[in-house]
């Protein structure tokens, strides 16, 4: 089952993604005005149920963010081996992870543009899993960390490459440009370990492969993300930990390889899906 945020003749509706389109569902759960309160009400297998059998309602709309209203966007940098090495300034893998927030503004929907602003046009590309968490929890053990989740989505967590570099101590002005990066384009209720223990995570550039790693080699599991973040901060329903890119963006070519319009970025995972997004420059 998937569940998306889309939009329709000038309305913003959630609901259920068949093959054929959308089912929408927010009409039917009026105490939950967004798929981000369902998260937070741990309704997805209502939603589920609801959506058994029913026609579709839209087949004509656009994704969007799949949770535009979501509050809390935490980011794992570095977190893979060659990812590491890439800084080449000889340090060996991080005793603790480096985290960084994102907000909701500086993402897109599927099959919607990125946008290169005409600031700065280094604009990268970052395929990630993401995890929503579901259930709340301080101090969490890695044992019951995945007992925290609800669904899974997917990141383009787009990086606006000269603009992580203006201060000295954070990256948050160059992975914040409005549109810049993509979540979605749903959310996959989360069922089973292996979703995440056996995925395989691939980026393209037009067609190209950029990127091509699996999870099991982060140098900080998931299950690691969620005991340390939840060390120093509750985790709530509709947080989202969006946890590390393999080797392989634009910025660690030589020359770099940035996007630019007209470009396709695909991130695909099995059994999550497929997001996919252009670049269009930013019209002012």
């Amino acid at each position: 089952m998937r569940f998306a945020t889309y939009s329709s003749d000038n309305e913003t509706f959630y609901g259920a993604v068949t093959d054929s389109g959308m089912v929408e569902l927010g009409s039917r759960f009026p105490q939950w005005a967004t798929l981000l309160d369902a998260v937070k009400a741990g309704g997805l297998q209502a939603l589920a149920d609801a959506s058994e059998g029913q026609a579709v309602t839209h087949t004509q709309y656009q994704y969007e963010m799949v949770l535009p209203n979501a509050q809390r966007i935490l980011c794992v940098g570095v977190n893979f081996p060659d990812r590491n090495a890439e800084y080449k300034d000889g340090s060996e893998q991080p005793r603790y992870m480096s985290l960084f927030p994102r907000f909701a503004s500086g993402f897109t929907g599927h099959e919607r543009p990125l946008i290169r602003p005409p600031e700065n046009h280094t604009l990268d590309y970052e395929g990630e899993v993401a995890v929503v968490i579901g259930k709340a929890g301080r101090r969490i053990t890695q044992a019951d960390a995945y007992d925290h989740i609800a669904a899974l989505t997917l990141c383009n967590e787009g990086t606006i490459r000269d603009w992580v570099r203006h201060a000295k101590f954070n990256v948050t002005q160059g992975k914040n440009w409005d549109c810049s990066g993509a979540l979605g384009p749903w959310l996959v209720p989360f069922t089973d370990a292996s979703q995440l223990d056996d995925a395989r995570i691939i980026t393209r550039v037009n067609g190209e492969v950029r990127q091509d790693d699996t999870l099991n080699r982060m140098m900080f599991p998931i299950r690691r993300e969620i005991e340390y973040i939840s060390t120093f901060m509750t985790l709530q329903p509709g947080d989202i930990i969006i946890t590390g890119t393999p080797t392989g963006a634009g910025a660690r070519f030589d020359p770099p390889r940035y996007l630019t319009p007209g470009d396709v970025v695909e991130i695909e995972v099995e059994g999550i899906g497929t997001l996919r997004n252009g670049v269009e420059d930013e019209t002012v």
